[in-house]
């Protein structure tokens, strides 16, 4: 069996990810395979989430979840595939080693929406930085700007 631990925080952006995948596995060999959805649900600022109890908060996390995995293991377990759910909390990079130990070897897969100008948190040990910097928005706002100004004259 074929296992593949799969990062999300959006519904639509990771169905499209999800797709190529669902249609790839499901080819001549029908094996099944153990899907692993790890929902990441959004961090709320720090001036709502001084307002809310950890209780709240947590009670919220899991809502978001059950909504995102509702959207979504439907349609991965129509082939027969096995979809377990796991709701992330704290350093994903652990969490990902925690769930190998648990499961096996699996595939890790982010299908998480990529946020301008702000990096996401890596899964694993050796997934390589990405190369954005803090400067990415204002050097654009900055080409923009100087844009405008050759077409003005």
């Amino acid at each position: 069996m074929d296992k593949i631990m799969v990062y999300l925080d959006d519904p639509e952006f990771s169905q499209h990810q999800l797709a190529p995948m669902k249609n790839r596995m499901a080819g001549p060999s029908e094996q099944a395979t153990h899907w692993i959805l790890v929902a990441c649900p959004p961090h709320l600022t720090r001036h709502a989430s001084r307002w809310i109890s950890p209780a709240a908060l947590e009670s919220w996390r899991a809502m978001w979840a059950q909504d995102l995995f509702a959207q979504l293991v439907p349609a991965l377990q129509t082939q027969g595939d096995q979809v377990t759910t796991v709701l992330a909390r704290g350093d994903l990079v652990a969490l990902t080693q925690k769930l190998q130990t648990k499961h096996g070897v699996a595939h890790v897969m982010d299908a998480r929406r990529p946020k301008f100008g702000q990096d996401l948190p890596p899964l694993t040990v050796d997934q390589p930085k990405e190369n954005s910097s803090n400067w990415s928005i204002p050097a654009a706002v900055t080409g923009l700007g100087a844009a405008l100004m050759l077409a003005s004259e």
